[in-house]
């Protein structure tokens, strides 16, 4: 199946070479392919699936695109990006087309999330919330994700012991790009067993 995967992604390169230097990584079970870090295609099972955008809308409308799926933690994640059929890969003109909207969807996304910097701008993030990841030295999205929303809440407790299970689930829901009451049942069954397996904090009394 690898084998397959590397000849789909070598004909792409080579089908889409006029967008620009096209590079892979391993994701998921999958590959990503960008130009200059803008992810606008997938690599999966031998598949190429290409970014929906608004300009592709009306193409998957019409050819009823089946979207890609991958598993993720051991759930099935359905993903924006859309297969690419025989029919269209008989069609070079219109392959590169629809690569070009995808990559132009991926800058624009990319351009958006860099202007959109500030913490409080995700999903669940209050203002003081904000403040509260500064303290313990967590400025960015980028840190965020890296840390988790277990080890970022527990920087966050060191400082503020009655901090809530609900800024867990307000962290998580950060990272995932959701609304923390949308948060997977299992997600937040898992979360409440954590958040109440925690030992205690304990009391500290100041000696005179």
């Amino acid at each position: 199946m690898k084998k397959i995967s590397y000849d789909r992604i070598y004909k792409s390169q080579e089908y889409l070479s006029s967008l620009g230097d096209i590079h892979h990584r391993a994701l998921f079970g999958g590959y990503t392919l960008a130009v200059e870090d803008a992810v606008f295609a997938m690599v999966s099972d031998g598949e190429l699936y290409l970014r929906a955008c608004e300009e592709s809308a009306k193409y998957c409308v019409k050819h009823a695109s089946s979207f890609l799926t991958l598993m993720k933690r051991g759930r099935p994640v359905l993903l924006n990006y859309y297969r690419v059929d025989d029919g269209l890969w008989q069609d070079k003109e219109k392959l590169l087309l629809l690569s070009s909207f995808a990559l132009n969807a991926a800058r624009k996304e990319r351009s958006e999330r860099h202007q959109r910097n500030r913490l409080k701008d995700l999903p669940n993030l209050t203002f003081q919330i904000e403040v509260l990841l500064y303290e313990v030295g967590i400025t960015n999205e980028e840190t965020l994700r890296e840390l988790g929303a277990k080890t970022s809440w527990l920087k966050m407790r060191a400082r503020n012991r009655g901090l809530s299970v609900k800024v867990l689930f307000a962290l998580q829901g950060a990272i995932e790009g959701l609304h923390e009451a949308a948060l997977p049942a299992d997600i937040r069954r898992e979360l409440t067993e954590w958040f109440n397996a925690l030992p205690a904090i304990p009391e500290h009394h100041s000696s005179r």
